[in-house]
């Protein structure tokens, strides 16, 4: 561009301190990835309230700690600075509505009405936006507070969408910053393509009522061509991908993350960062899926000693340690990261003292209890420690209330395998799946406590007991090949619905994994069917929100043809 006349003093001011702006929030960027936090916030907050890329930048980074550390106050102050980062860039945006102005460029009417500057201006403020509702997500996975929104996030999508368009047009001229501009333009559209086509049918179906649409291989797309270009989002596209390919499609789908992708992403960033924890903690993510367990303990363990500064973020690598060492069958060890999180994190006490009972639970008779716990104890405080964020309890801390709560009775039943059902609940595994030796452990492990619930006497738990053991022997069964056995342990679960008296999550699970099973043997029809059932029949029952995302991508994957190999370039590092 100059969209403005060619000799325009006022674009040629304005392209100067674009180009300053983005220079100096690059290099922020730069301090941020090498682990100086304070150093790249003190340098851009100066400038927050007179320049959108510095307001953006700065809140963006606050966000990607809030993101990684899930704490309760870093997701307040993020969400602050975010809207008075929002604020900022409308100062800069044209005076008119973005549908109406951007439809002008396209058709080649009034296009010396846009300077460069109010073209990002858009973009920024379309961000400010997205990561305002990436943020009542982190606080709310059941999509209430994100569909109550719906008027930022419709803005924020039909301006991504409208200048997606604007780029394509062949009346558009590029601009000197024409590079992060698009940068902008692929990170919004693929993160809104690739979350949009994540989301359960019933969240679909509101959000399409009101214009949203999404496509996973398009939204994949947009944000690898982002992350193999060099520009300001680079690095935001990168980190996306990564989170999807090893969070999202494992928490939230069925374990079938791209890891040699995500490697690929991650190489370069490793290489210019050695010591960035960012970058290290992916590194240790990585080794987890791949089932190098000893190496990812390495790798985090050296995340927490690349920095002191940014303690909350070696609690996310406390949290990915303790369940390390869950599968390697470690009690005392993932104990002993379950306790330092309890201690030091403020995300959800509930959680972390119920996983701090649920480890003493494993210990063995021989086996002193460290700082002398009560598994008991333990289990009848979690309740007293509920915790809302905005409003909301967590889905994980629900769970885990719900089951302590057989341990208020004077005479509890004690839980077979809680660190062990928790597991599936993180999709666990699918991780362990990739090790047979861990795989085998576990399986072990199972078998003792199936003998010990044939042992025990007659109690309204017993099914549900049972059916807990089933569900996870049946996904050790599925990973070490033994079809026919997993098979049998799920529609054991089915066949005895009836008897379940309080877990009634266990049944549209076990059909979802019946499914997953079927659509590996490429059974499709069968799958599908059963896929319908679990996400039609049952409702009201625990981590339910998380169920329907699993059963949407299990449904993607049985609708869409098999995967092409489609690959990505290396990230844009420089």
């Amino acid at each position: 561009m100059d969209a403005l006349p060619a000799g325009s003093a006022g674009a040629r001011s304005s392209t100067s301190d674009l180009n300053v702006a983005l220079r100096e929030c690059m290099a922020a960027l730069d301090l941020f990835l090498n682990n100086k936090f304070s150093d790249a916030l003190a340098s851009l907050q100066a400038k927050t309230k007179d320049s959108m890329y510095h307001a953006l930048t700065y809140a963006t980074i606050l966000e990607m700690q809030a993101m990684m550390t899930f704490d309760p106050q870093d997701i307040l102050n993020a969400g602050n600075t975010m809207k008075e980062a929002q604020a900022t860039c409308q100062r800069f945006r044209k005076k008119s509505t973005v549908a109406d102005s951007i439809n002008n460029l396209v058709h080649r009417q009034s296009l010396e009405h846009f300077t460069e500057e109010e073209i990002h201006a858009e973009i920024c403020y379309a961000e400010c936006l997205l990561q305002r509702a990436a943020l009542t997500f982190l606080q709310d996975e059941n999509m209430v507070s994100f569909i109550k929104g719906g008027i930022k996030v419709r803005n924020s999508y039909q301006t991504y969408r409208e200048l997606d368009s604007l780029i394509q047009s062949p009346h558009y001229v590029k601009g000197e910053n024409h590079l992060h501009f698009e940068g902008g333009v692929k990170l919004g559209v693929g993160a809104f393509n690739l979350t949009l086509s994540m989301f359960p049918a019933r969240i679909l179906r509101l959000l399409e009522f009101v214009g949203f649409s999404g496509n996973k291989e398009h939204g994949l797309l947009q944000l690898q061509e982002g992350a193999s270009s060099y520009s300001f989002r680079s690095v935001l596209c990168t980190m996306l991908l990564l989170c999807y390919h090893t969070f999202m499609t494992f928490v939230l789908g069925t374990g079938k993350g791209n890891i040699e992708e995500a490697e690929k992403l991650l190489k370069p960033y490793l290489a210019r960062y050695p010591k960035g924890a960012i970058f290290l903690f992916f590194a240790g993510r990585i080794e987890t899926l791949k089932g190098n367990i000893d190496a990812a303990v390495s790798r985090y363990e050296e995340c927490c000693e690349a920095q002191q500064y940014w303690k909350q973020f070696h609690h996310m690598c406390y949290w990915e340690l303790m369940w390390c060492f869950t599968y390697k069958r470690q009690w005392k060890m993932a104990f002993f990261y379950a306790d330092l999180l309890s201690k030091e994190n403020t995300w959800s006490k509930a959680t972390y003292i119920y996983m701090k009972a649920a480890y003493l639970s494993m210990f063995g008779p021989d086996d002193c209890s460290p700082f002398g716990d009560s598994e008991v104890e333990l289990f009848r405080i979690v309740p007293s420690l509920k915790l809302k964020i905005a409003g909301k309890s967590l889905p994980t801390e629900k769970f885990a209330i719900r089951k302590a709560r057989r341990y208020l009775s004077s005479n509890p039943i004690p839980l077979p395998v809680p660190p062990l059902e928790m597991m599936y609940i993180w999709n666990g595994y699918a991780v362990i799946g990739k090790c047979p030796n861990l795989t085998e452990g576990m399986l072990e492990t199972l078998n003792e406590a199936e003998e010990a619930l044939a042992r025990s006497s007659a109690t309204e738990l017993l099914a549900d007991d049972r059916c807990v053991v089933k569900l996870l022997k049946g996904l050790c069964f599925k990973h070490l090949g033994k079809i026919s056995e997993a098979e049998d342990h799920f529609n054991y679960i089915y066949l005895n619905e009836k008897k379940i008296k309080y877990d009634h999550y266990l049944i549209p699970n076990a059909l979802l994994e019946l499914a997953i099973l079927y659509l590996d043997q490429d059974r499709r029809e069968e799958a599908i069917k059963l896929l319908e059932k679990a996400k039609q029949n049952y409702k009201n029952y625990s981590m339910e929100t998380r169920t329907h995302f699993r059963i949407q991508a299990a449904l993607h994957q049985a609708k869409s043809a098999p995967e092409n190999g489609m690959h990505c370039g290396a990230s844009a590092v420089s």
